[in-house]
Parts: structure tokens; C-alpha cells; sequence
């Protein structure tokens, strides 16, 4: 199988600078070279294209860069929709969580999609429950058909690309009040990380995957490296103590492999500005192995 590696250096949707750098940092600690020693051919297909802050205004408070986001997700969807297409495994490399936008409407397109949400957020809010306008807190409402048409549609009219039913969040653990709602409402599975304490992350990860793995084409695993303790993570931009250790996101990522129904990877959020020796971005690059399949043993 060939790997596609696509980067998307945004920073738009978050409050905090430097995101845009996680593309490089992921890269710079071996991600081509580590993947190619499991036997893949790996193909980088460089950065798609995002404009600087700078170059953007906030037209709308609710919907901070949204003049700029949605044509950057357009061409993200664009890649990922191209890389499945000729039988290839899309990679993303974020920048901020609004990647996903784009990344799981491309994995969607023609096909039934479970999607594993790894985030210390659920990323459900709408500009009506947004505390700050972040678009970057609103990916996977969007993609559930939750919120601003612009963000739902993305580039047609047609059913949402997701079926919440088949959504499961892993790891959560700072949910606004508003998106509470909406998760109840709509129907996704959330495993909190109340419940992994009660369960046990072996128990809590193969629940949600057979939930979002009923009746589809494939799995879509979207991770947020802000899943993790703040000890394991350091580089993030919105860190929450208390999260995943550093064996729960590896066991997360060997249970969705051992499915053998993965057919795309988000690793989103890796902040170089604010990391400890590039620790985070090389700790993504360790799940991403973890995901397509590395092993300490196999026997």
C-alpha cells in the first residue's frame, strides 16, 4: 500500500499561533523514513495551500476565518478524496483540528465512514454554542450536519458526510456546555475519560469500534495529540491534565489497526512554538506507526 503524506499548515481555526508548523515538526522527526521501514511505499505530497493569519479578517466572530477555512478544507478534501481514489492511504498532518473539515468530507465522499474522534474535546460546538469562535471547536458537528451550511455543505448540497451513529469520541475531557447538548441530541458515542477509568481503555476503545464500524467501507481515525497528558504532549495548544497515557493512545491505535477497516489518519495539533524537543511531533509520528500496523511483537 502507498502512504500519501498531505500537509495542511493552518492555525486559522485555533487562538493560539505555531500550529502551522506541526506539518514540519511530524516530518522532521523521521515520519517518511519510519513509515518506509514497515515495508510502505510513502509518497509526501507537500503542504496544501493555507494563507497566513494576516492575510485573513474576522468578518464573522462566530465563525473566526471562515472566508479562509472553507476554501482550505475544499482543498484538503480535494487530496484526500484523490489519494483514496487510486487506492492510496491518505496521511494529514495538521495544523489545527479544522483540517479534519476537509480530511473526513474527502474520506466520506462515495463511501459510509466510521470516524474515531481521539480528542481531550469533542469539537461539537455551532456558532450558536461557541465560547470563542473557534473553528477548530466546530469540525465534527459539521461534519455530522450540525451548524453553519458553509461548514456542513463544504462543496455540495448533499446528506451530511456523517452519520453520528457511527462517530465515537475517545479521551474526552473539557466539553462545553452547548456541545453537551448536542451529543446527546444527535447521538454520538462518547467516551469520556471517566468512563475509560471505569472500563478500562481495551474495553472502552473495542465499544466504540463496534459502533462506528457497523455497515461501513472503512474507519477514519482523526487524532488529536492533545488526547494525552500534557506530561506525554507538551506541545499543544489547548492541553487538559488528566488525559490518555502514553500506553492508552498507543493501545488506541493498535486496536483500530488489528480492525484492518482503516482507510485514513488525522495527527493534528502538534505546536513546535510551545513542544520540549520536538517530544509531541515525535510521538506522533510513534502512533502513526502504531496505527498502520508497528508492533513491539507479533508472535
Amino acid at each position: 500500500m502507498q502512504i500519501d503524506i498531505i500537509g495542511v499548515p493552518i492555525d486559522l481555526g485555533a487562538d493560539r499561533r505555531g500550529v502551522d508548523m506541526g506539518p514540519s515538526a511530524i516530518r522532521y522527526a523521521h515520519l517518511q523514513q519510519r513509515l518506509e521501514s514497515l515495508g510502505y511505499v510513502v509518497e509526501d505530497k507537500g503542504n496544501i495551500e493555507v494563507p497566513i493569519a494576516e492575510m485573513c479578517k474576522i468578518s464573522e466572530p462566530k465563525l473566526k476565518y471562515i472566508d479562509c477555512i472553507v476554501p482550505m478544507a475544499r482543498r484538503t478534501a480535494g487530496a484526500v478524496a484523490t489519494s483514496l481514489q487510486a487506492g492510496h492511504f491518505p496521511l494529514v498532518l495538521g495544523g489545527d483540528h479544522s483540517v479534519a473539515l476537509g480530511s473526513i468530507h474527502g474520506a466520506a465522499k462515495h463511501r459510509k465512514l466510521g470516524v474515531l474522534w481521539v480528542d481531550a474535546h469533542a469539537d461539537f460546538n455551532t456558532p450558536e454554542t461557541t465560547p470563542s469562535g473557534n473553528i477548530h471547536g466546530m469540525p465534527l458537528a459539521a461534519l455530522c450536519g450540525l451548524g453553519d451550511p458553509r461548514l456542513t455543505a463544504l462543496w455540495d448540497e448533499r446528506a451530511p458526510a456523517l452519520d453520528p451513529r457511527r462517530v465515537a469520541v475517545i479521551g474526552a475531557r473539557d466539553l462545553d456546555p452547548g456541545e453537551k447538548r448536542n451529543l446527546k441530541e444527535t447521538g454520538v458515542l462518547v467516551m469520556s475519560m471517566e468512563q475509560i477509568d471505569r472500563l478500562g481503555m481495551v474495553r472502552a476503545v473495542e465499544k466504540a469500534i463496534e459502533r462506528i464500524s457497523r455497515d461501513v467501507d472503512g474507519i477514519f481515525l482523526s487524532f488529536d495529540m492533545d488526547s494525552l497528558d500534557p506530561r506525554h504532549a507538551p506541545g499543544v495548544g489547548t492541553p487538559v491534565p488528566g488525559g490518555l497515557t502514553y500506553r492508552e493512545a498507543h493501545l488506541v491505535c493498535e486496536l483500530v489497526a488489528e480492525t484492518g477497516k482503516l482507510l485514513g489518519l488525522d495527527l493534528v495539533e502538534v505546536n513546535p512554538i510551545l513542544d520540549v524537543q520536538n517530544t509531541t511531533a515525535a510521538l506522533a509520528v510513534e502512533l502513526a506507526m502504531s496505527a498502520l500496523g508497528s508492533r513491539v511483537w507479533s508472535g
